[in-house]
């Protein structure tokens, strides 16, 4: 396997950072669809990991980022800016170490973020 190449969803859950991992899994208890973390540690990024994911409407956008912010907190972890939420149709939270996208399926498209970031390491969750 490449470097490149997404790794098993349980390998690659275990071996991100505390805060990342619980991140994940809000967004799974949330429903969120197309977990996907970028490692772009060995890139010129200026954050160590993306992690980006969809919700069916701007609705189930806001309830995964509520989730998210929740379980960050009780982990101790305070975003520095959440931006988008009032029209959630891409909703940024910066955690320093990493970043979350939560998109509508339509707005994921259209910024095609993976792509952008295409030398990253993809490690689907």
């Amino acid at each position: 396997m490449t470097d490149h190449e997404a790794t098993s969803p349980g390998t690659a859950a275990e071996s991100l950072p505390e805060p990342l991992r619980q991140a994940v899994d809000a967004a799974r208890d949330r429903k969120a669809d197309d977990l996907l973390v970028l490692d772009l540690r060995e890139s010129d990024a200026f954050t160590d990991h993306f992690l980006i994911c969809s919700g069916h409407s701007p609705r189930q956008v806001t309830a995964i980022v509520d989730g998210m912010l929740a379980r960050l907190k009780a982990h101790g972890v305070q975003p520095s800016s959440v931006e988008g939420y009032p029209e959630a149709n891409w909703v940024l939270i910066d955690c320093f170490d990493f970043i979350v996208h939560v998109f509508t399926p339509e707005t994921r498209r259209f910024y095609a973020l993976e792509r952008l970031w295409g030398n990253a390491v993809r490690r689907e969750v």
